[in-house]
């Protein structure tokens, strides 16, 4: 038997792989997310989390979340993490990876991109919704300014 089944009565509430190896412990880090969605900072250090290879874009995703909202963002990454109890792994990759090419840095987006992707429909992202994002302002530039600049006369 490959697996440890645990029962209540007929309900399964658990199911895990087994290991013959002496003292070796087998984690699967999926049903712990709800924990720490409770206490975010056990992150680094939480048993389960340890050696659970994700792929890159996740980190990057942690990296930005953390960075733009400080420990509201590791709230966030954890968040992120929990939509593996629902999708699967590519699914929340491709929606992290798309919402950091559109710097869409939030739960609420990767969750949106998710959603739209199995839908089949395009994502709308309504920045009114991410008051907490900063907002980008892209005016024209004038050729003028391009010439005061090559002719040394910048203000």
């Amino acid at each position: 038997m490959d697996q440890v089944v645990i029962s209540c009565g007929s309900d399964t509430i658990a199911r895990h792989s087994r290991s013959y190896q002496r003292d070796d412990l087998v984690f699967d880090p999926i049903p712990y997310l709800p924990l720490l969605g409770q206490e975010p900072g056990a992150l680094d250090q939480a048993a389960p989390l340890q050696g659970w290879e994700l792929p890159q874009e996740f980190a990057t995703l942690r990296r930005l979340l953390e960075v733009r909202m400080g420990r509201r963002g590791k709230r966030e990454f954890v968040q992120v993490l929990r939509l593996l109890e629902s999708f699967r792994l590519e699914e929340v990759q491709s929606a992290a990876r798309d919402a950091i090419r559109l710097w869409a840095l939030s739960f609420d987006a990767v969750k949106h991109l998710v959603l739209c992707r199995l839908e089949g429909r395009p994502p709308r992202l309504d920045m009114e919704l991410y008051s907490y994002l900063p907002r980008m302002r892209v005016s024209t530039t004038s050729t003028g300014d391009y010439m005061k600049l090559l002719s040394g006369r910048a203000a």
